[in-house]
């Protein structure tokens, strides 16, 4: 098991994506994140330490939330400085936060060059998805990871945290030790839905990448 007192390893997380796409949400699912989180107010933004504990010893990642700075028309540039990961967070149900993902995609490595980012299509708990597994190709042009998520299910929670934490430490073979504290689920995802879920994206992971830009 980790040492306790074992000094943890600290990153700087973006979260970046349009207004409403649940980026608060997600990250309040973690219980750490919501009772020590601290306000920023120079540059707008809510800082949720997230910890995770690894085989490789705890990890924590300081998440930068934009806390609706985004409707202002972009972030500034002292959010990125030194950021060390990203989460790029779009809303499956609304296909122009998708249309947006390049536009953030872009403004994040202008700054921070080469950090891992991982694409997140949150709300699959909503049966009625406007963006479908194979029109999410953007992350495989751009060498990013992408996962379907439910903020409100818990659903893939870890996923993103646990790809970042590989990258950023360096090992592939890292996992999760105990599973984080997370709030209770508060919609209901069945396990037939999961499934389908998952298929779909195989699928879609499957299709040769369409060459044209134009994502949607």
């Amino acid at each position: 098991m980790a040492n306790p007192g074992q000094e943890a390893a600290t990153f700087k997380l973006l979260l970046v994506g349009d207004g409403g796409t649940g980026k608060t949400t997600f990250v309040k699912r973690h219980l750490t994140g919501e009772f020590e989180k601290k306000y920023i107010a120079t540059v707008g933004v809510e800082v949720r330490p997230l910890k995770f504990f690894t085989n490789r010893g705890p990890i924590v990642f300081n998440c930068w939330d934009t806390a609706g700075q985004e409707k202002f028309g972009g972030l500034r540039d002292g959010y990125y400085i030194s950021g060390n990961a990203a989460i790029i967070m779009f809303d499956v149900t609304s296909r122009v936060t998708y249309k947006n993902v390049p536009t953030w995609h872009k403004n994040l490595v202008r700054v921070c060059n080469n950090i891992p980012i991982v694409l997140c299509g949150n709300k699959v708990d909503i049966k009625d998805r406007k963006v479908k597994a194979k029109m999410i190709t953007f992350h495989r042009k751009k060498n990013l990871q992408y996962y379907d998520i439910s903020a409100k299910n818990n659903y893939n929670f870890e996923k993103p945290f646990l790809w970042l934490a590989r990258k950023l430490v360096g090992d592939l073979n890292l996992t999760f030790v105990e599973a984080p504290a997370l709030a209770p689920p508060e919609v209901h995802i069945d396990e037939s839905y999961k499934q389908q879920l998952e298929e779909q994206m195989a699928r879609a992971q499957a299709e040769p990448v369409p060459e044209e830009d134009d994502d949607m």
